[in-house]
């Protein structure tokens, strides 16, 4: 595509590289909790229909982010892509919103014939006004973006992390009340200590479903109740888009991501759930279906916003 402001034009035309949506119903959870919010990391109003951001580097190899508003256009292509096959994305000059310096994504690719990718140097017209490159958040430091990436990459993977959870694991139970020992536990099954053993995701979220943690019960932790009684209470009062977000699952179940203040939760209506809290790094909380828990998923899913 050609070159969106006079920063990028001067080193002329765009080399894409990728593409990704930015819309109620998708957006890359390292902006923020919600649609709003990752609107605003960019500076950008959160009009309902969305934006496309279209990531590259310009001729002189410097990294840009451009923001488009034809939606449809980068979904094509985004889906082209998908499906492996070609797909030249080149919106058209009145389509784009502004350039952003920077990505806000880590790629692992860059355009050929050009040099490293780098952040551009500030316009000396600006005169220190211009905005601060784009960055990806830190994979060496868990917080808010790793938790927010750790929930979506147990829903892209959920088949993996759901077979680490046996039938024999005591959940938390999504009123907060702890089954007695001995008892069945919320999902139907006893338990001698009460006990549910918390996965281990790495750093970024992206870890082996297979270790657990020792002696960190779910179902007794806080954070774990704090995040449900949050979630129910977006029952009441809606939240702001994207914070309650829905895809498709098999089996005619949908996936749900639910993101709060220092919590992500992801679920299947037809399942359990899983929480990450700020507060726990890297630690991945099972909550029990138990009798509760399809009613809150089913009202979630019923306030979500779904992808057109």
């Amino acid at each position: 595509m050609a070159g969106t402001d006079e920063a990028v034009a001067d080193d002329d035309a765009l080399f894409v590289l990728t593409a990704v949506l930015l819309t109620p119903a998708q957006f890359p959870s390292v902006l923020g909790d919600d649609y709003v919010a990752a609107c605003g990391a960019l500076g950008l109003e959160p009009y309902a229909e969305g934006y496309g951001l279209v990531l590259g580097q310009d001729g002189g190899g410097a990294r840009w982010t451009v923001v488009v508003d034809d939606v449809s256009l980068v979904a094509v292509a985004i889906a082209s892509w998908d499906c492996g096959m070609e797909y030249d994305l080149s919106p058209d000059d009145r389509s784009v919103v502004c350039a952003l310096p920077g990505w806000p994504l880590a790629l692992a690719v860059a355009a050929p014939g050009v040099p490293e990718p780098h952040d551009p140097l500030p316009d000396p017209s600006a005169e220190g006004t211009d905005p601060a490159p784009l960055t990806p958040p830190d994979t060496e430091v868990w917080g808010a973006a790793q938790r927010r990436l750790g929930a979506d990459e147990i829903a892209l993977q959920w088949a993996a992390w759901r077979e680490q959870i046996d039938d024999d694991t005591t959940f938390s139970r999504p009123d907060g009340k702890a089954p007695k020992n001995g008892q069945p536990s919320a999902d139907g099954n006893a338990s001698e200590d009460g006990q549910a053993p918390a996965a281990q995701a790495s750093e970024g979220g992206q870890g082996d479903a297979g270790e657990a943690a020792e002696g960190s019960g779910s179902r007794q932790h806080p954070g774990v109740r704090r995040a449900l009684a949050e979630a129910l209470a977006y029952v009441t009062v809606p939240p702001p888009p994207g914070r309650i977000r829905s895809a498709f699952a098999p089996g005619g179940a949908r996936m749900l991501r639910v993101d709060g203040p220092g919590w992500s939760l992801v679920a299947r209506t037809d399942d359990i759930a899983f929480i990450l809290l700020d507060e726990e790094p890297g630690e991945v909380l099972p909550v029990g279906r138990g009798p509760e828990l399809p009613g809150l998923l089913k009202s979630l899913d019923e306030l979500a916003v779904r992808p057109v």
